[in-house]
């Protein structure tokens, strides 16, 4: 099967470095064009700095693909809404939504504050919303959607110290359902990717000669079905491993 996205506009949240980078790098390599977007902050989600996506964009552009970066914190709906306004603006359709935006506040239930647990919840599961719900009536309009929602084993199994990262990784299964049930009419396709890779939000979890192992560039194939034509029109859930070969299930 040849996936080509020549004529698609993709945004890929969470996208100046890790696994947002290589899926940003893989669909314009493709042909699409992609909306670079990354607040640019910290693991945690402190800080912010638009350098990471700008240099991203200068990689696809370099490669002579097309991109623009954008610094909106996925947070804030308005600066969401205005992301996709510019995006329109420039290209006039959006044809995919990769939402890989995200943080860690890891700590044991007993230890965490409320507040970390909020703010885990508000990037993983309320970023993901924000941007759907700024991206559905375009794709509701243009009859073609591709959405790739990012959970983890986390959220399908649990992990240690992982209670609300685990939480907003689940509710995105939650949400992929009903959103791939109500977009079904308008060819709009919603799935999940639970990936293992080695980037900054595992650096901790595993030793490094196992993290040598797990290159991020070894999951993109999977978001690249799931965001292409042939993406499943039931909802699925990809499990992407760089030592395992990609497997869908629904």
């Amino acid at each position: 099967m040849t996936i080509d996205f020549k004529g698609r506009v993709a945004i890929v949240t969470g996208a100046g470095g890790g696994l947002g980078r290589e899926h940003a790098l893989a669909l314009a390599s493709r042909g699409a064009k992609v909306v670079v977007n990354d607040l640019g902050g910290a693991r945690d989600g402190s800080g912010g700095s638009s350098a990471a996506a700008l240099a991203v964009v200068e990689e696809i552009r370099a490669a002579g693909g097309e991109a623009i970066a954008n610094g909106a914190s996925v947070t804030d709906f308005e600066a969401v809404q205005a992301m996709v306004a510019e995006t329109m603006a420039q290209w006039g359709r959006i044809d995919i939504l990769v939402n890989n935006a995200g943080i860690l506040r890891d700590k044991s239930f007993a230890k965490m504050d409320i507040a970390d647990f909020k703010l885990v919840l508000d990037v993983h599961l309320m970023g993901a919303v924000h941007c759907c719900k700024a991206v559905w009536a375009i794709m509701t309009e243009q009859k073609y959607g591709r959405i790739v929602m990012t959970t983890s084993s986390s959220g399908l199994y649990g992990n240690f110290g992982q209670s609300n990262y685990g939480a907003a990784k689940l509710a995105l299964v939650g949400l992929m359902q009903t959103l791939a049930l109500e977009g079904a009419k308008y060819d709009i396709r919603v799935n999940s990717l639970a990936p293992t890779a080695a980037t900054r939000m595992t650096e901790s979890l595993f030793p490094a000669e196992f993290l040598a192992a797990l290159q991020p560039s070894d999951v993109v194939p999977a978001m690249l079905v799931l965001a292409s034509e042939q993406a499943p029109p039931a909802p699925s859930c990809a499990q992407a491993q760089a030592v395992l070969k990609p497997r869908i299930s629904r």
